[in-house]
């Protein structure tokens, strides 16, 4: 089952996620990203108020992102998205706890859950994932010596 979210639904439902970050939207791409990795789901994410000539669409991974221009609210984005699948939306579920999205999606037919239980979903998928180092030994003692024999334990930071 695919994923249709109402992302500026759910950025407050995340924790360490703020509508008020310049970068709010990115972060909750690159959290979606983790989480259609880990639950192998693909993800249709909606934002409104995309700046004048900034509205478009871009795929990151199993993640399409919409930036939908002023004058449209993601809502109603969604709305035209599930008209247009027909029969289909059945297959996907719709992530938003705004009533209207809501009624949308079970008139087309949907599945719908609210922003804070697919947050939850995305953490517990989270918890299954194991980190990249987590399969990773341990260096000892010589072994560290030597990493900063190579690159330098005095030397300044790179900036």
């Amino acid at each position: 089952m695919s994923y249709i979210i109402d992302g500026h639904n759910l950025i407050p439902n995340i924790q360490g996620l703020s509508l008020q970050d310049p970068d709010d939207e990115a972060q909750l791409i690159s959290l979606l990203q983790e989480f259609c990795r880990a639950a192998r789901k693909t993800v249709e994410v909606y934002f409104d108020n995309a700046p004048a000539g900034q509205a478009h669409n871009r795929k990151y991974g199993a993640v399409k992102a919409y930036f939908v221009r002023q004058g449209i609210t993601a809502d109603q984005a969604i709305e035209a998205r599930l008209l247009r699948l027909g029969k289909q939306a059945r297959q996907w579920t719709v992530v938003s706890s705004d009533r209207r999205v809501q009624t949308a999606a079970k008139a087309a037919h949907a599945n719908v859950i609210s922003s804070d239980t697919f947050a939850r979903l995305m953490y517990e998928a989270g918890q299954r994932e194991p980190s990249s180092n987590e399969n990773q030994p341990a260096l000892n003692a010589t072994e560290i010596e030597e990493w900063l024999r190579l690159f330098g334990k005095d030397d300044p930071p790179i900036k």
